[in-house]
């Protein structure tokens, strides 16, 4: 009985250490820097071997090297990944074998790490057709998100979005509802004149979409008074109209770095800076 319950407690610990390491390191905490240092220079490289890899001279020259580093990648993606797993339910917030586990596996950190992987091993389960499996590998591409995992600033713009989704989606709808009426408007102003250009409702949503975002190409044109001055209109309104978001998330980036500067204080006797939180 002895016995077991000292292996218990060890086995507690190990899982608790490797769960302290795996995830973002803590002041002090030596081990888990290394391991912060090492996976952010993984991604790092395996981003830059992305580029790479769709350099067709490169590709052709160097392919056994990417297949080798790609493979030795997702290996240590895929460890990274099931101790996490493991050893999350050590957190109060993710207690239990099963359901704490699956909680935290839904989380969107870990799915982005799940996404970073996938695709090397989806081919192995499912036959695909090959271009279909070009656009699965594509999906590698989500090791650069596992950034945010380390950096406070990528931290802090997630929780901004996550604070200011509701405004940011009254601005998308009123973007799309723009969208919509823009188009209308233009395709009964331009189809006789232009009837190829503006061939319908749908194929208008291209010119909208231009001239909302002042981008202008000018491979789609109306040549009507009316709408020209339904092109001038709309532009005008696309200028302050993509400000919104800009202005939303920078006064929610704002607000969350007062925020962060109430939570800190400083020690009176060495100085050093102390968040609340902890």
């Amino acid at each position: 009985m002895y016995s077991y319950l000292f292996m218990q407690n060890k086995y507690l610990k190990i899982k608790k250490r490797v769960f302290k390491i795996v995830e973002a390191a803590k002041p002090g905490d030596k081990a888990s820097k290394v391991f912060d240092i090492f996976i952010i220079t993984l991604i790092i490289l395996n981003v830059i071997a992305i580029i790479c890899a769709s350099v067709r001279s490169l590709s052709s020259n160097y392919s056994l090297f990417f297949k080798i580093f790609e493979i030795i990648s997702v290996v240590i993606f895929t460890i990274e990944y099931i101790l996490r797993i493991w050893s999350v339910n050590i957190w109060k917030k993710y207690k239990g074998i099963f359901l704490g586990r699956l909680k935290y596996a839904v989380t969107p950190m870990i799915l982005i790490d799940l996404f970073a992987i996938l695709p090397f091993y989806i081919p192995m389960v499912i036959p695909i057709d090959l271009r279909f499996l070009r656009v699965i590998r594509l999906i590698r591409i989500f090791r650069i998100f596992k950034f945010g995992r380390y950096f406070e600033s990528m931290q802090m713009l997630g929780r901004v979005l996550k604070k200011k989704k509701a405004e940011l989606l009254i601005t998308l709808f009123v973007v799309v509802i723009l969208l919509i009426i823009s188009s209308s408007l233009i395709y009964e102003f331009e189809n006789v004149a232009q009837p190829e250009a503006f061939a319908s409702i749908p194929s208008s949503m291209w010119w909208a979409v231009i001239t909302l975002t002042t981008v202008g190409y000018g491979d789609v044109y109306p040549i009507t008074v009316t709408g020209k001055l339904l092109s001038a209109a709309i532009a005008l309104l696309g200028i302050g109209l993509f400000a919104l978001p800009a202005g939303i998330i920078s006064s929610g980036i704002i607000a969350e770095i007062q925020e962060k500067k109430k939570k800190n204080i400083k020690c009176p006797k060495c100085g050093t800076i102390i968040d609340k939180d902890n």
